[in-house]
């Protein structure tokens, strides 16, 4: 499966490989030199800026994150809950509210690796890319509503 990236970086190359006749456009005293090609390439570079901007920038694997979610996180935390601290839940109303940060992947990703108050870290004990699985296991389960 192609990323929205991947695609409209396909139709910039698409664009420039065809070559158009330029066209001469006199605008008052100036004149301006336009071709479809050019054209297309500005209009595609748009159309990347605009979908990376409006996809949500998910680092992790879900599937993933929810096994290493179970192995490591599920004894304080099943069920999006708390069991040492009622009130920090992992829903997304206390997420937004006690998580600094709030409710981001990356908010997450610096809370497991670092820990705080009663939660341990994990930074060390688990890698990088498990951290982030976690992370956005966490974040589409919150936004799910668990």
């Amino acid at each position: 499966m192609f990323t929205k990236s991947a695609l409209v970086l396909g139709m910039v190359g698409a664009a420039s490989a065809f070559t158009a006749p330029t066209m001469m456009l006199r605008s008052g005293a100036k004149a301006t030199t336009m071709s479809a090609q050019s054209n297309a390439a500005k209009i595609a570079a748009a159309g990347a800026a605009i979908s990376l901007v409006a996809a949500p920038a998910f680092a992790g694997d879900f599937d993933a994150g929810e096994k290493v979610f179970t192995a490591n996180c599920a004894a304080c935390h099943a069920g999006g809950q708390n069991s040492v601290v009622p009130d920090h839940t992992l829903q997304k109303d206390a997420i937004e509210k006690f998580l600094a940060g709030g409710f981001k992947e990356s908010a997450v990703v610096t809370q497991v690796t670092n820990g705080k108050g009663a939660m341990p870290a994990f930074g060390g004990r688990l890698s990088d890319d498990d951290i982030a699985n976690v992370a956005t296991y966490v974040i589409t389960q919150a936004e799910d509503g668990w």
